[in-house]
């Protein structure tokens, strides 16, 4: 059985490490979002451009890989499924994560970064939904709570009147742009859940490495995906244009575009790291957490319209993740408590 360096961690390190991706996850998160929202304001209009950006940044990923690779993973090559098997799993939920960013960019078109992050928090509730179907996840009052709250604090946002897109977008793309996001959440709370499937029916286990390759590899495919699109679609032809047209000038329209790569993967180092020293629920629940910072940072950067419907909305939100946090802390001090009570009952018959 391999082993991590993180498992040598004492305590404090762990919390530590655990706070750092947090940080990672939640700053590279918002940062990608207010970058993508930039993108648009300033003159970008590719979709497919703005979907390959958001895997294209993926080598960046081999860094942590490269550095906290155990060395004893090697042994355990021969225990890995069939490439094959492997290759068909990474193609697969790659041309989905490609099709869920390709929604997101559109949805990120049509509507301003505060309503397009309280959109986004509805992934949380469709998460406990996939994951009581595809993970024998529990269905819990606290959970059902959490899916209730989230799913009103939506449909506050798609009736609200006063709801609009960046600069007078119309009301039927403001639609378009809602339905989009709230398609790109179900789906990638249903891809959350087929990768958890994955792992625990196919790979057998969630390793450090394992679960960077996995994220490393979908977003090869996705790329790759992305780049078709961009050009089978046509969009390539006017990105010359799109250059010259950007309102900050061509330096800052390729330093948009890479930044925005940068904080892509900066975040899913995030995803990764607290997957791997918590759960990928909790993970799940951070990732959906941080879309509450955006809204508050598009407010100070875009000056974002503020209704007291969208106040209300956030303020859901923040009840549903409280709620579906509380049910995960209760959780984990179960799981905690029962490992607890098996280890002291082992060592006592070892006496």
């Amino acid at each position: 059985m391999e082993q991590s360096p993180f498992l040598k961690l004492k305590h404090w390190q762990w919390w530590a490490m655990v706070a750092i991706n947090i940080f990672f996850l939640i700053a590279g998160q918002a940062a990608a979002v207010l970058l993508g929202r930039f993108y648009y304001d300033q003159g970008g209009n590719s979709k497919w451009m703005a979907t390959l950006v958001q895997t294209a940044g993926f080598p960046v990923l081999f860094i942590p890989l490269f550095f906290l690779r155990p060395s004893s993973e090697a042994s355990t090559s021969s225990t890995s499924p069939p490439i094959r098997i492997l290759a068909l799993i990474y193609f697969v939920l790659g041309a989905v994560v490609a099709g869920d960013n390709m929604l997101y960019s559109v949805g990120l078109l049509y509507l301003s970064a505060s309503t397009y992050s309280l959109i986004c928090a509805t992934q949380l509730a469709f998460n406990a939904v996939f994951s009581y179907f595809l993970n024998s996840q529990k269905f819990t009052a606290l959970i059902l709570n959490s899916v209730v709250i989230l799913s009103l604090s939506a449909a506050l946002i798609a009736v609200d009147d006063d709801s609009e897109g960046p600069s007078g977008v119309s009301k039927k793309k403001f639609l378009i742009g809602f339905l989009a996001t709230l398609g790109a959440s179900a789906l990638y709370s249903l891809l959350l859940s087929l990768m958890q499937l994955s792992f625990q029916k196919v790979l057998k286990k969630e390793t450090f490495s394992v679960v960077l390759e996995m994220q490393i590899y979908t977003s090869v495919v996705a790329s790759c995906v992305s780049v078709v699109g961009l050009f089978a679609s046509g969009e390539w032809k006017t990105l010359q244009h799109e250059m010259q047209g950007f309102d900050t000038g061509r330096v800052s329209y390729v330093l948009t575009l890479v930044w925005t790569a940068i904080t892509w993967q900066i975040c899913a180092v995030g995803v990764v790291g607290l997957i791997f020293l918590v759960t990928s629920l909790f993970s799940n629940v951070i990732s959906t957490m941080s879309l509450a910072v955006t809204p508050l940072a598009a407010l100070v950067v875009f000056h974002d319209k503020t209704t007291g419907v969208k106040v209300i909305a956030m303020l859901l939100a923040l009840c549903g993740f409280a709620s579906y946090i509380y049910q995960n802390y209760h959780d984990d001090t179960k799981a905690r408590r029962l490992q607890t009570d098996v280890q002291e009952s082992h060592d006592n018959s070892s006496c």
